[in-house]
């Protein structure tokens, strides 16, 4: 089963008089990538967090965020009252110094630095062991997510995969019916430009067996018959951490298909390569969003 990328979780829960929220929404990286809103006093908690949630959520742009409200509404903020009185009574003497008493000057003070500033207080244990267990609960929605979302991924992808091997197998017929085009187009050329007494039944013969060496497909039909074969058994494989390997089987599977077209010289053919890269363009959007 694949894992999404992908996710989103969050949980709640209450402590003393604080309720603390916590929130994960990951999407697609390649590397883990993570950031965190949190709150002052959570900040000294900081390593702790990435430490605990890159072992859990693996890989993807992560972000975590922490709400903590107050139940009484004192919140996690404080006036630094001190330094608004030495700030308002200068304020003051230096607007009656100039004549001008028209502005209230508390809207400005509260925008001064460190008039409204967080509150100090660290946080104990006893609060910290409430926050990873709220953690606990968010990661843990946080998976049932991307399992969710993987399953989805999963059947599509299979689906996909097997529709490349079907189109491979229309190929066949098509493939004969060129060889005989091929033929009939060399002959019908060689008569209009040299005359049909003048043709060397012998060279003939090896040109076009040389022709037919260029726009052989065989290999590219059994090694791509391969990559898909392989693509479906590391999807059913118990391992979810899966996206980099199937990545890299789908970049040799868009090779042999590019190969398969440049060699088809065959319109029909054509068509079905076309129809194969439309699949596996879908395929790696998938890829590209799983663990």
């Amino acid at each position: 089963m694949l894992l999404s990328m992908t996710g989103f979780g969050r949980a709640k829960g209450t402590y003393k008089d604080k309720t603390i929220s916590i929130e994960l929404r990951s999407l697609n990286s390649k590397f883990t990538d993570l950031r965190f809103k949190l709150p002052q006093n959570y900040r000294e908690r900081e390593p702790d967090f990435r430490k605990k949630i890159t072992k859990a959520l693996e890989r993807g742009k992560i972000e975590m965020t922490i709400d903590v409200i107050s139940m009484q509404g004192d919140g996690e903020f404080g006036l630094n009252k001190n330094l608004y009185k030495k700030y308002f009574r200068e304020l003051q003497a230096l607007n009656k110094e100039m004549g001008y008493d028209g502005a209230d000057i508390s809207q400005a003070i509260i925008r001064l630095p460190n008039v409204v500033a967080a509150e100090s207080t660290s946080m104990d244990e006893e609060e910290w062991s409430k926050v990873l267990e709220i953690l606990d609960s968010a990661i843990e929605n946080f998976n049932a997510f991307r399992r969710t979302e993987g399953m989805a991924m999963d059947e599509d992808c299979k689906k996909r995969v097997n529709n490349i091997a079907s189109f491979l197998d229309q190929v066949d017929p098509f493939e004969t019916n060129r060889v005989e085009k091929l033929r009939k187009r060399m002959l019908q050329n060689m008569e209009e430009y040299v005359g049909k007494e003048n043709i060397d039944a012998n060279r003939f013969e090896q040109e076009i067996l040389y022709y037919l060496e260029k726009i052989d497909i065989t290999e590219e039909k059994v090694r791509l018959a391969q990559h898909c074969k392989y693509f479906l058994e590391i999807l059913n494989e118990k391992s979810t951490l899966k996206g980099r390997k199937l990545g890299f089987i789908s970049q040799e599977i868009g090779r042999e298909i590019n190969t398969l077209g440049s060699k088809a010289n065959s319109s029909d053919i054509q068509r079905f390569v076309v129809k194969m890269k439309d699949e596996l363009e879908k395929i790696k959007e998938q890829v590209a969003n799983t663990l």
